[in-house]
């Protein structure tokens, strides 16, 4: 008989509680809703977390403001937002370095991207290109490479850190080419950036959104997308996969909520995001910024953890390959 009662006592309170965080969901937003971002305004990810949560902002009648929190190798933001409460008032715009490659770089990582983090959505892809100065003879990759190899070690490449995906895309691609580019971390991405254009160093790894007035004007050439395939918005600059079969290290961005944020507001969240994503304005803006959208929307929160998963496994494999242990 107790435990009949304690039973009835269960089931009605989760019917009960259940009208309750169904509203929470329908509801909500009720108060401005933070992105945390853990790099610098203008940066890559700060540019597509603001493309984004402007048309959230139209959609669902609340603000989506941008909170930059950069340092430490996206450490910084990502410990923020994973202890930021989960009430779907905060969430990590994040980059695939702070998911996947950090819990191989660092060691006793502050947070667990997965334990501390739920996925709501896969936002996008981006993508990096292996720029040169325009004094640098060499007009492809090819060219840069048997550079290299005529006189090993001469060319410098800026990153964004040794460990960080800059960093780790320039490592396998000496490895894999057999070149001995020697690597230049710099203190920010603008910093390496403008390094590169006044000839400091003869070549870099940039994300795409930052690079396309640079290519434009003629400061930078590109050679080579670091993925396997050609950006939609630039066909003419050929992928590092054409020379060297198998070369993928395109970055992404995912959006996460705190571990506890109510799945009804992951899921409308979702939904909202999936439609930003096919905005007209969106779809125009993102290539020509070095973005990649999936036509097929972004698909559901199920999917987005599924990829994380996968990319762990990929990432495991990477710093494996290239004898990088956390630090």
């Amino acid at each position: 008989m107790k435990q009949s009662i304690a039973s009835f006592v269960a089931i009605s309170t989760l019917l009960v509680a259940q009208p309750a965080f169904a509203q929470s969901a329908q509801s909500w937003p009720q108060r401005p809703v933070t992105f945390i971002v853990s790099q610098a305004a203008g940066a890559s990810p700060d540019v597509m977390a603001r493309m984004i949560s402007n048309k959230l902002s139209a959609a669902l009648g609340q603000s989506f403001v941008i909170e930059n929190k950069p340092g430490a190798g996206n450490v910084i933001g990502a410990q923020a937002a994973a202890r930021s409460a989960p009430d779907g008032n905060t969430f990590f715009f994040a980059t695939s370095a702070s998911l996947v490659t950090n819990p191989y770089m660092v060691k006793n990582l502050s947070y667990d991207p997965v334990k501390d983090f739920s996925p709501v959505a896969l936002v996008t892809r981006s993508h990096q290109i292996v720029v040169v100065n325009p004094d640098v003879p060499a007009k492809t990759l090819q060219e840069l490479i048997a550079l290299d190899k005529a006189s090993p070690g001469k060319i410098s490449v800026s990153v964004d850190g040794p460990r960080n995906l800059a960093g780790v895309t320039a490592q396998a691609l000496n490895k894999r080419a057999g070149t001995k580019f020697e690597l230049i971390p710099s203190t920010n991405i603008n910093s390496g950036l403008q390094d590169t254009i006044a000839g400091r160093t003869q070549a870099g790894v940039f994300s795409a959104s930052i690079l396309e007035s640079h290519l434009r004007s003629g400061a930078l050439r590109a050679l080579a997308t670091a993925s396997t395939h050609r950006l939609s918005a630039a066909p003419d600059i050929p992928a590092v996969a054409e020379t060297l079969p198998g070369f993928d290290f395109s970055g992404w961005f995912m959006l996460m909520a705190p571990a506890g944020t109510p799945p009804d507001i992951i899921r409308k969240l979702n939904a909202a995001i999936d439609e930003a994503t096919r905005d007209p304005q969106v779809r125009d803006l993102a290539p020509k910024l070095g973005f990649e959208l999936d036509p097929k929307g972004v698909g559901s929160p199920e999917q987005a953890a599924d990829f994380l998963k996968s990319q762990l496994a990929l990432w495991a494999k990477t710093t494996q390959e290239l004898g990088i242990e956390a630090q």
